[in-house]
Protein backbone atom coordinates (compact mmCIF):
# COMPACT_ATOMS: atom_id res chain seq x y z
CA UNK A 1 0.00 0.00 0.00
CA UNK A 2 1.36 3.53 -0.78
CA UNK A 3 2.01 6.04 2.28
CA UNK A 4 1.55 9.55 1.66
CA UNK A 5 2.44 11.99 4.18
CA UNK A 6 0.72 15.72 4.55
CA UNK A 7 2.01 18.56 6.57
CA UNK A 8 -0.12 21.58 7.98
CA UNK A 9 -2.80 23.30 10.71
CA UNK A 10 -5.32 21.56 11.98
CA UNK A 11 -7.83 24.09 12.97
CA UNK A 12 -11.12 24.05 14.83
CA UNK A 13 -14.02 25.22 11.99
CA UNK A 14 -16.97 26.81 13.30
CA UNK A 15 -19.94 28.13 11.19
CA UNK A 16 -23.51 29.39 11.71
CA UNK A 17 -26.15 26.98 10.63
CA UNK A 18 -27.33 27.16 6.96
CA UNK A 19 -26.65 30.24 5.64
CA UNK A 20 -26.88 32.47 8.53
CA UNK A 21 -24.73 35.25 8.58
CA UNK A 22 -22.61 35.37 12.15
CA UNK A 23 -24.46 35.23 15.19
CA UNK A 24 -27.44 35.52 12.91
CA UNK A 25 -28.50 33.41 15.94
CA UNK A 26 -26.49 31.94 18.70
CA UNK A 27 -25.35 28.53 16.92
CA UNK A 28 -22.46 27.74 15.69
CA UNK A 29 -21.49 24.23 14.37
CA UNK A 30 -18.06 22.95 15.25
CA UNK A 31 -16.01 20.65 13.14
CA UNK A 32 -12.32 20.44 12.42
CA UNK A 33 -10.73 20.96 9.02
CA UNK A 34 -7.37 22.51 7.12
CA UNK A 35 -5.76 22.22 3.87
CA UNK A 36 -3.35 19.35 4.47
CA UNK A 37 -5.85 17.44 6.94
CA UNK A 38 -8.36 17.35 4.39
CA UNK A 39 -6.09 15.60 1.82
CA UNK A 40 -5.22 13.28 4.57
CA UNK A 41 -8.87 12.16 5.50
CA UNK A 42 -9.70 12.31 1.55
CA UNK A 43 -6.82 9.83 0.90
CA UNK A 44 -7.43 7.47 4.05
CA UNK A 45 -10.86 7.25 1.99
CA UNK A 46 -9.26 6.59 -1.00
CA UNK A 47 -7.60 3.76 0.81
CA UNK A 48 -4.28 4.55 0.81
CA UNK A 49 -2.16 4.69 4.23
CA UNK A 50 -2.36 8.40 5.20
CA UNK A 51 -0.40 10.11 7.86
CA UNK A 52 -0.84 13.61 8.89
CA UNK A 53 1.85 15.76 10.56
CA UNK A 54 0.92 19.05 12.73
CA UNK A 55 1.35 20.28 16.22
CA UNK A 56 -1.32 20.73 18.39
CA UNK A 57 -2.15 21.32 22.08
CA UNK A 58 -2.70 18.49 24.60
CA UNK A 59 -5.72 19.45 26.07
CA UNK A 60 -9.29 18.54 25.07
CA UNK A 61 -9.50 20.83 22.23
CA UNK A 62 -6.41 19.33 20.85
CA UNK A 63 -7.51 15.77 20.99
CA UNK A 64 -10.77 16.04 19.66
CA UNK A 65 -9.08 17.32 16.67
CA UNK A 66 -6.70 14.04 16.79
CA UNK A 67 -9.93 12.04 16.95
CA UNK A 68 -11.09 13.99 14.14
CA UNK A 69 -8.88 12.25 11.94
CA UNK A 70 -8.52 8.93 13.45
CA UNK A 71 -12.29 8.49 12.47
CA UNK A 72 -11.22 8.35 9.10
CA UNK A 73 -8.48 6.15 9.85
CA UNK A 74 -5.73 8.34 9.36
CA UNK A 75 -2.28 7.57 10.97
CA UNK A 76 -1.53 10.42 13.41
CA UNK A 77 0.89 8.64 15.50
CA UNK A 78 3.51 11.67 14.44
CA UNK A 79 1.42 14.77 15.54
CA UNK A 80 3.23 16.71 17.75
CA UNK A 81 1.86 17.39 21.10
CA UNK A 82 1.99 20.97 22.65
CA UNK A 83 1.71 24.32 22.45
CA UNK A 84 -1.33 26.48 23.53
CA UNK A 85 -4.00 26.83 21.22
CA UNK A 86 -5.73 24.94 18.42
CA UNK A 87 -6.23 27.84 15.39
CA UNK A 88 -9.12 28.76 14.50
CA UNK A 89 -11.20 29.75 11.32
CA UNK A 90 -15.46 31.14 10.95
CA UNK A 91 -16.82 30.86 8.17
CA UNK A 92 -20.07 32.01 6.85
CA UNK A 93 -21.34 30.42 3.83
CA UNK A 94 -22.52 32.51 1.11
CA UNK A 95 -25.84 32.18 -1.65
CA UNK A 96 -26.76 33.90 -4.10
CA UNK A 97 -24.71 37.07 -4.93
CA UNK A 98 -23.63 37.18 -1.59
CA UNK A 99 -20.07 35.62 -1.17
CA UNK A 100 -18.80 33.25 1.21
CA UNK A 101 -16.92 34.40 4.39
CA UNK A 102 -13.81 33.31 6.41
CA UNK A 103 -12.44 34.86 9.11
CA UNK A 104 -9.05 33.36 10.93
CA UNK A 105 -7.99 33.42 14.41
CA UNK A 106 -4.92 31.47 14.00
CA UNK A 107 -1.99 33.77 15.60
CA UNK A 108 0.21 31.85 18.05
CA UNK A 109 -1.18 28.70 17.43
CA UNK A 110 0.86 25.67 18.16
CA UNK A 111 1.63 25.02 15.09
CA UNK A 112 2.59 28.78 13.96
CA UNK A 113 5.02 28.37 17.28
CA UNK A 114 6.60 25.03 16.56
CA UNK A 115 10.42 25.04 16.30
CA UNK A 116 12.30 23.08 13.59
CA UNK A 117 13.59 20.62 16.20
CA UNK A 118 10.22 18.95 17.04
CA UNK A 119 9.81 17.22 13.02
CA UNK A 120 11.96 14.17 13.37
CA UNK A 121 11.39 13.93 9.22
CA UNK A 122 13.87 10.76 8.87
CA UNK A 123 11.46 9.05 11.25
CA UNK A 124 8.47 10.72 9.52
CA UNK A 125 9.03 9.69 6.33
CA UNK A 126 10.23 6.45 6.56
CA UNK A 127 7.85 4.36 4.04
CA UNK A 128 6.66 6.90 2.48
CA UNK A 129 5.84 6.99 -1.64
CA UNK A 130 5.04 10.77 -1.28
CA UNK A 131 4.69 14.42 0.75
CA UNK A 132 2.17 16.65 0.50
CA UNK A 133 2.19 20.14 2.02
CA UNK A 134 0.15 23.65 0.47
CA UNK A 135 1.22 27.55 0.47
CA UNK A 136 -0.82 27.87 3.87
CA UNK A 137 1.71 26.25 5.67
CA UNK A 138 4.85 28.18 5.54
CA UNK A 139 2.36 31.45 5.57
CA UNK A 140 1.74 30.92 9.53
CA UNK A 141 5.03 32.69 9.85
CA UNK A 142 7.38 31.86 12.88
CA UNK A 143 9.56 29.09 11.72
CA UNK A 144 7.18 27.41 9.47
CA UNK A 145 9.00 28.14 6.14
CA UNK A 146 12.21 26.90 7.74
CA UNK A 147 10.35 23.79 8.61
CA UNK A 148 9.11 23.00 5.18
CA UNK A 149 12.37 23.48 3.64
CA UNK A 150 13.48 21.11 5.98
CA UNK A 151 10.90 18.51 5.36
CA UNK A 152 11.08 18.93 1.65
CA UNK A 153 14.84 18.07 2.02
CA UNK A 154 14.39 15.04 3.85
CA UNK A 155 11.54 13.76 1.20
CA UNK A 156 14.27 14.38 -1.51
CA UNK A 157 16.65 12.41 0.29
CA UNK A 158 14.77 9.51 0.70
CA UNK A 159 13.24 9.71 -2.95
CA UNK A 160 10.05 11.01 -1.82
CA UNK A 161 7.99 12.68 -4.38
CA UNK A 162 6.96 16.09 -2.82
CA UNK A 163 3.69 17.71 -4.42
CA UNK A 164 2.54 21.62 -3.30
CA UNK A 165 -0.74 23.13 -3.81
CA UNK A 166 -0.15 27.12 -4.22
CA UNK A 167 -2.93 27.87 -2.62
CA UNK A 168 -2.17 31.64 -1.78
CA UNK A 169 -3.63 33.44 1.11
CA UNK A 170 -3.60 37.18 1.21
CA UNK A 171 -4.85 37.42 4.70
CA UNK A 172 -1.76 35.39 6.26
CA UNK A 173 1.41 37.00 4.19
CA UNK A 174 2.12 38.96 1.45
CA UNK A 175 2.53 38.71 -2.56
CA UNK A 176 6.03 39.28 -2.12
CA UNK A 177 6.92 36.95 0.98
CA UNK A 178 5.21 34.35 -0.58
CA UNK A 179 7.06 34.77 -3.81
CA UNK A 180 10.18 34.68 -1.86
CA UNK A 181 9.09 31.53 0.40
CA UNK A 182 7.60 29.72 -2.80
CA UNK A 183 10.34 30.10 -4.90
CA UNK A 184 12.86 28.30 -2.79
CA UNK A 185 10.39 25.71 -1.48
CA UNK A 186 9.18 24.79 -5.34
CA UNK A 187 12.68 23.83 -5.87
CA UNK A 188 11.86 20.72 -4.08
CA UNK A 189 8.49 20.08 -6.16
CA UNK A 190 8.03 17.51 -8.27
CA UNK A 191 4.29 18.48 -9.13
CA UNK A 192 2.73 21.67 -8.44
CA UNK A 193 -1.07 22.27 -7.75
CA UNK A 194 -2.29 25.84 -8.83
CA UNK A 195 -5.61 27.40 -9.37
CA UNK A 196 -6.93 30.34 -11.64
CA UNK A 197 -5.25 32.78 -9.11
CA UNK A 198 -2.58 31.40 -7.27
CA UNK A 199 0.05 31.58 -10.11
CA UNK A 200 -0.86 34.97 -10.46
CA UNK A 201 -0.77 35.74 -7.36
CA UNK A 202 2.68 34.04 -5.82
CA UNK A 203 4.42 34.39 -9.46
CA UNK A 204 3.14 36.47 -11.42
CA UNK A 205 2.19 34.29 -13.88
CA UNK A 206 -1.22 35.29 -15.62
CA UNK A 207 -3.48 33.48 -18.12
CA UNK A 208 -3.76 35.86 -21.02
CA UNK A 209 -7.77 36.42 -22.13
CA UNK A 210 -9.36 35.47 -18.80
CA UNK A 211 -11.06 36.94 -16.48
CA UNK A 212 -12.11 34.93 -13.35
CA UNK A 213 -14.94 37.16 -12.25
CA UNK A 214 -16.87 37.80 -15.74
CA UNK A 215 -16.63 34.01 -16.22
CA UNK A 216 -14.23 33.50 -18.74
CA UNK A 217 -11.48 31.38 -18.82
CA UNK A 218 -9.30 30.91 -21.74
CA UNK A 219 -8.10 27.43 -21.79
CA UNK A 220 -4.65 28.28 -24.27
CA UNK A 221 -3.85 30.56 -21.18
CA UNK A 222 -3.97 28.07 -19.03
CA UNK A 223 -1.65 25.90 -20.97
CA UNK A 224 0.80 29.02 -21.13
CA UNK A 225 0.38 28.99 -17.50
CA UNK A 226 1.42 25.54 -16.68
CA UNK A 227 4.26 25.59 -19.24
CA UNK A 228 6.36 28.89 -17.26
CA UNK A 229 5.52 27.26 -13.92
CA UNK A 230 6.99 23.91 -15.24
CA UNK A 231 9.70 26.02 -16.97
CA UNK A 232 10.20 27.66 -13.59
CA UNK A 233 10.95 25.05 -11.54
CA UNK A 234 11.46 21.90 -13.40
CA UNK A 235 7.65 20.41 -12.03
CA UNK A 236 7.26 16.86 -13.25
CA UNK A 237 3.50 18.04 -13.55
CA UNK A 238 1.14 20.81 -13.22
CA UNK A 239 -2.41 20.59 -12.18
CA UNK A 240 -4.41 23.74 -12.59
CA UNK A 241 -8.29 23.75 -11.48
CA UNK A 242 -10.30 26.00 -13.38
CA UNK A 243 -13.68 27.68 -11.92
CA UNK A 244 -15.98 29.59 -13.43
CA UNK A 245 -18.22 31.20 -10.35
CA UNK A 246 -21.78 31.57 -11.94
CA UNK A 247 -22.93 32.65 -8.28
CA UNK A 248 -21.82 31.01 -4.69
CA UNK A 249 -24.18 28.38 -4.82
CA UNK A 250 -23.75 27.76 -8.26
CA UNK A 251 -20.04 26.97 -10.49
CA UNK A 252 -18.98 25.17 -13.41
CA UNK A 253 -15.78 23.00 -12.68
CA UNK A 254 -12.75 21.76 -14.40
CA UNK A 255 -9.13 21.15 -14.78
CA UNK A 256 -6.05 20.76 -16.94
CA UNK A 257 -2.83 18.33 -16.28
CA UNK A 258 0.35 19.32 -17.80
CA UNK A 259 2.86 16.44 -18.09
CA UNK A 260 5.24 18.47 -19.90
CA UNK A 261 4.37 17.19 -23.17
CA UNK A 262 0.50 16.67 -23.26
CA UNK A 263 -2.23 19.47 -21.33
CA UNK A 264 -4.94 17.15 -20.80
CA UNK A 265 -8.51 18.69 -19.82
CA UNK A 266 -11.08 17.33 -17.82
CA UNK A 267 -14.78 17.37 -19.03
CA UNK A 268 -16.66 20.49 -16.95
CA UNK A 269 -19.18 19.93 -14.27
CA UNK A 270 -21.79 22.37 -13.28
CA UNK A 271 -22.12 22.25 -9.59
CA UNK A 272 -24.60 23.07 -6.97
CA UNK A 273 -22.60 23.48 -4.00
CA UNK A 274 -23.34 22.59 -0.78
CA UNK A 275 -20.31 23.51 0.61
CA UNK A 276 -17.15 24.70 -1.39
CA UNK A 277 -14.20 24.43 1.66
CA UNK A 278 -11.63 22.02 1.02
CA UNK A 279 -12.65 21.46 -3.03
CA UNK A 280 -9.06 22.38 -3.76
CA UNK A 281 -7.91 19.89 -1.27
CA UNK A 282 -10.03 17.45 -2.50
CA UNK A 283 -8.56 17.60 -5.82
CA UNK A 284 -4.96 17.46 -4.56
CA UNK A 285 -6.24 14.35 -2.81
CA UNK A 286 -7.69 13.23 -6.07
CA UNK A 287 -4.52 13.55 -8.16
CA UNK A 288 -2.15 11.98 -5.92
CA UNK A 289 -4.25 8.69 -5.45
CA UNK A 290 -4.63 9.05 -9.26
CA UNK A 291 -1.07 9.15 -9.71
CA UNK A 292 0.18 6.59 -7.18
CA UNK A 293 -2.25 4.95 -9.20
CA UNK A 294 -0.41 4.56 -12.47
CA UNK A 295 -3.48 6.17 -14.01
CA UNK A 296 -2.87 8.04 -17.32
CA UNK A 297 -2.56 12.14 -17.42
CA UNK A 298 -6.31 12.05 -18.72
CA UNK A 299 -7.43 9.75 -16.31
CA UNK A 300 -5.51 11.98 -13.24
CA UNK A 301 -7.10 14.50 -14.24
CA UNK A 302 -10.13 13.13 -14.92
CA UNK A 303 -10.58 11.70 -11.80
CA UNK A 304 -9.45 14.17 -9.62
CA UNK A 305 -11.50 17.00 -10.65
CA UNK A 306 -14.72 13.98 -10.12
CA UNK A 307 -13.60 13.75 -6.61
CA UNK A 308 -13.71 17.45 -6.03
CA UNK A 309 -16.95 18.08 -7.61
CA UNK A 310 -18.25 15.39 -5.34
CA UNK A 311 -16.67 17.15 -2.49
CA UNK A 312 -18.90 20.46 -3.27
CA UNK A 313 -21.82 18.49 -1.86
CA UNK A 314 -20.46 17.13 1.30
CA UNK A 315 -20.69 19.71 4.62
CA UNK A 316 -17.56 20.23 6.48
CA UNK A 317 -13.87 20.57 5.03
CA UNK A 318 -13.68 16.59 4.80
CA UNK A 319 -14.19 14.69 1.69
CA UNK A 320 -16.59 11.73 2.25
CA UNK A 321 -16.48 9.79 -0.39
CA UNK A 322 -14.64 6.50 -2.20
CA UNK A 323 -13.13 5.48 -4.82
CA UNK A 324 -15.96 3.84 -6.86
CA UNK A 325 -18.19 6.64 -6.10
CA UNK A 326 -15.30 9.23 -7.72
CA UNK A 327 -14.92 6.50 -10.58
CA UNK A 328 -18.80 6.38 -11.56
CA UNK A 329 -19.15 9.91 -11.68
CA UNK A 330 -15.41 10.51 -13.49
CA UNK A 331 -16.95 7.57 -15.77
CA UNK A 332 -20.25 10.02 -16.66
CA UNK A 333 -22.73 9.17 -14.58
CA UNK A 334 -23.39 12.58 -13.08
CA UNK A 335 -27.46 11.97 -12.51
CA UNK A 336 -27.92 11.92 -9.25
CA UNK A 337 -30.64 9.24 -9.43
CA UNK A 338 -30.88 7.30 -6.06
CA UNK A 339 -29.14 4.50 -5.71
CA UNK A 340 -31.40 1.02 -4.72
Amino acid sequence: MKKVVTFGELMLRLAPNGYYRFFQNDQMQATFGGGEANVAVSLANFGLDSAYVTKLPKHAIGQAAVDSLRYFGVDTSKVVRGGDRVGIYFLEKGASQRGSVCIYDRAHSAIAEAEPADFDWDSIFEGADWFHFTGITPALGGNLVEICKEACRAAKARGVRVSCDLNYRGKLWTREAARAAMTELCEYVDVCISNEEDAKDVFGIEAEGSDIYGGKLNHEGYKSVAKQLADKFGFEKVAITLRTSISANDNDWAGMLYDGENYCFSKSYHLHIVDRVGGGDSFGAGLIYALLSGKSTQAAIEFAVAASALKHTVEGDYNRVSVSEVEKLAGGDGSGRVQR
